[in-house]
């Protein structure tokens, strides 16, 4: 059984991806600081699995810890690299957060893989790297351009990391760039649990159904798009978390075509703020109270996959429907606040 190490696995994608790890017949070890994440989704992964992953709660930006984790767990076959920052508005704010907690846990993590003799690493990076793109829908010949916020420069940069050191060393690294992830895990145990104010749409949504948040704010609606609103590409986590198990098999099994490879994920279609807004009123029956306000820094006009080379070289693609994505995402926020 290879064993695979998920940093960040008690958050949203790392806590489905150790679902479909376990699923697939991995051991899987988590570490996680907590920092913007649940000890009870250690629980709630081993309901859905009936296997308690392995645990250990670790800052990856304490490189003494971080080697000594490496020292009492030499045997590692794998590393799926979640943790991270991850909000571009607080990354415009604090810079300097991301680009310690960003960069240094990489670096840190790949000294322990050339030291530990570890080879197979998924990295978690995202469609920012295109910034403003020329052209829809993005292929991964796309130009990286400059990053619009500090969020998408860390993962431009954590890029080039793992390309440079994939170049000189026997490291074999997969760059898994996501589009926008939705929705919860069927069984609602895990799903979207964001620490203070939601960052992203969907959380921003259901909390505000809920009657957690007053009013959901649309950030712009005067936007070069079709009803004014920006568009994105929103994946059900739960597809975004098999494309990780795929990828990491295709290093296990030595499929790779080169030492350094790189893949869009998402469903290839996109949809406007407010054409989500409406999709979830219509599937979940629920009034939304909404209002538009100003444009939020960092945010780029309009994105979505082309998802061709995933599809063909990866031997993956999204499966759940925008639907079922927004009706699992409001069914778990009802568990978590105790709604019927």
């Amino acid at each position: 059984m290879k064993k695979i190490l998920v940093t960040g696995g008690l958050g949203y994608i790392g806590s489905h991806t150790v679902v479909e790890l376990q699923n697939s017949g991995y051991e899987v070890i988590i570490v996680d600081n907590l920092s913007n994440s649940s000890i009870d989704v250690l629980e709630r992964i081993t309901n859905i699995t009936k296997n308690p992953p392995k645990f250990e709660r670790l800052d990856l930006r304490i490189k003494s810890d971080v080697s000594e984790f490496f020292k009492n767990n030499s045997d590692i076959d794998g590393i799926i690299h979640f943790a991270a920052s991850k909000a571009v508005s607080e990354s415009v704010e604090k810079p300097l957060l991301y680009y310690e907690n960003n960069l240094n846990t990489l670096i840190y993590l790949l000294q322990e893989c050339e030291t530990n003799g570890i080879e197979n690493f998924i990295f978690s990076s995202s469609c920012t790297v295109y910034g403003e793109p020329d052209s829809l829908p993005i292929t991964e010949e796309a130009p990286v351009k400059k990053a619009t916020s500090p969020y998408g420069n860390t993962k431009q940069i954590s890029e080039e990391i793992l390309f440079d050191t994939c170049s000189v060393s026997s490291l074999k690294a997969i760059a898994l760039r996501y589009f926008n992830p939705i929705g919860a895990h069927e069984t609602s145990e895990i799903g979207e649990l964001p620490a203070g104010v939601p960052q992203n749409l969907v959380p921003f949504i259901t909390q505000t159904a809920a009657g957690v948040r007053k009013q959901l704010s649309v950030y712009g609606d005067d936007y070069p798009t079709e009803d004014g609103s920006c568009i994105r590409d929103y994946i059900h986590v739960v597809d975004l978390a098999k494309a990780h198990v795929i990828a990491m098999e295709r290093l296990l099994s030595g499929k790779n075509e080169t030492n350094y490879e790189f893949f869009n994920l998402g469903t290839g279609r996109g949809s406007s703020v407010l054409e989500v807004v409406n999709s979830f009123q219509h599937t979940t029956g629920e009034k939304l109270n909404y209002k538009v306000v100003d444009r939020r820094p960092g945010d780029v006009i309009s994105v979505y996959a082309d998802t061709k080379k995933a599809n063909e070289v990866l031997g993956w693609k999204s499966e759940k429907t925008m639907e079922e994505a927004l009706a699992s995402a409001w069914k778990w926020e009802k568990k978590v606040r105790g709604i019927q």
